[in-house]
């Protein structure tokens, strides 16, 4: 029995490392048309890329080649590698770019990115880039070169991209969060060869900006209203339908209008060169009649009051536009976003619901009540008739 436990384990100790040889395998064993060669490369773990580079600490300095398989015949598309020598995001980054022309002539240039709506336009980076090339070979693009680093270091930022072209100008890559566009950045020891991934930051404060609003805008004010509107009709559930009424507000308020305002300010200002104009204006409006709503309710009138009516109208419209403008936004923020179709079918079917709990209390408050009222009032009439009936006869 042991044997056959050490036998099974041996096993799979040998599948296992067969395993990493072979995904090792495309990025060691590759040989270059041009016989150059690098000690180290890393299979990098999306966008079909690699990078094999030498390193020489005693001048700081590095070889670099950039790889990107998958580029067919037809297949025009920009290929980029990139340092950011300040932080771990795209900003700052200092690129360099290749992608084949028109003409069929291949560019090759270095680009500092400067903003989230840069076209990669041709510029110098912050330190100096030497034998600059590009190779296009086996259905795949290839860029060389080398960087004199500045400073005593050999962990860098990197990160790499591949977008579309629009004739000779490299068009924006997608933004979507399940996109593997997101996820192509990381850390890199020159000397030791680890590579560790990272995320965006700004990926995951959108994801938390569309969760925050969508719960709050689209979910908590929609109930809110409903109970504001249908369960104050029932005379057992005064006052608790106000302070239900009150709570889901304000706490669609604090989550959408304060948290989910507050974080859509923070993207605006990082992501330099991206407008999303309509979004943007709606996200304004919505929390400006938010606002209204929260000091209107605060400064009410009273019941009795001459100007609670013009309120009650103020109310009812503020709310009506809030309620349109906010589920009309939770959609364009799901298209900004390229939202996977299961969570804009998640929040259809929310709405859905929500539609028909209001059709049917709409029903029940509109014909079931006041039928209901209407017979009662004839019981009691019926048997106040009696009553006076019964007494004149004893009489």
């Amino acid at each position: 029995m042991a044997r056959y436990v050490i036998f099974s384990m041996a096993i799979f100790l040998a599948f296992c490392m067969l395993s990493c040889i072979a995904q090792q395998q495309p990025c060691a064993t590759y040989k270059f048309s041009n016989n150059k060669q690098f000690s180290s490369c890393s299979n990098l773990p999306v966008l079909s890329s690699s990078l094999h580079w030498n390193y020489h600490p005693s001048s700081n300095k590095v070889d670099v080649a950039f790889r990107h398989t998958g580029t067919g015949v037809n297949d025009r598309r920009w290929i980029a590698w990139a340092i950011n020598p300040t932080s771990e995001g795209m900003i700052g980054s200092q690129a360099i770019v290749s992608f084949p022309r028109t003409d069929g002539r291949l560019a090759v240039y270095t680009s500092p990115i400067t903003s989230y709506g840069t076209r990669l336009e041709q510029g110098n980076l912050s330190f100096p880039v030497l034998d600059l090339s590009a190779t296009t070979q086996n259905n795949e693009m290839i860029i060389y070169a080398s960087l004199e680093l500045h400073g005593n270091i050999s962990t860098v930022n990197h990160l790499w991209q591949v977008g579309p072209m629009s004739e000779n100008t490299p068009m924006m890559h997608s933004v979507a969060p399940s996109s593997p566009n997101v996820k192509s950045m990381g850390s890199l020891d020159f000397l030791s060869g680890r590579i560790t991934a990272t995320r965006s930051s700004s990926s995951t404060m959108r994801n938390i900006h569309g969760i925050l609003n969508t719960v709050s805008w689209g979910i908590l004010m929609p109930i809110g209203a409903v109970i504001a509107r249908y369960l104050k009709r029932f005379e057992s559930a005064d006052p608790l339908w106000f302070y239900l009424h009150v709570s889901c507000q304000l706490l669609a308020y604090i989550l959408g209008g304060l948290a989910g305002f507050g974080s859509g300010i923070f993207l605006g200002a990082r992501s330099h060169g991206i407008e999303h104009s309509s979004h943007k204006i709606i996200g304004i409006v919505l929390f400006c009649l938010a606002t209204a709503q929260v000091f209107g309710g605060l400064a009410r009138p009273d019941k009795d009051s001459k100007y609670r009516p013009f309120f009650n109208w103020f109310h009812f419209l503020a709310g009506c536009s809030t309620l349109i403008l906010g589920i009309f936004n939770i959609y364009r923020g799901f298209d900004i976003l390229h939202a996977a179709k299961f969570w804009r079918l998640a929040y259809s079917g929310v709405i859905l619901t929500l539609l028909l709990a209001t059709l049917l209390l709409e029903i029940c408050t509109r014909w079931c009540m006041p039928v209901t009222k209407r017979s009662m009032s004839d019981t009691v009439d019926k048997n106040t008739s009696t009553v006076v009936a019964v007494a004149a006869m004893e009489v």
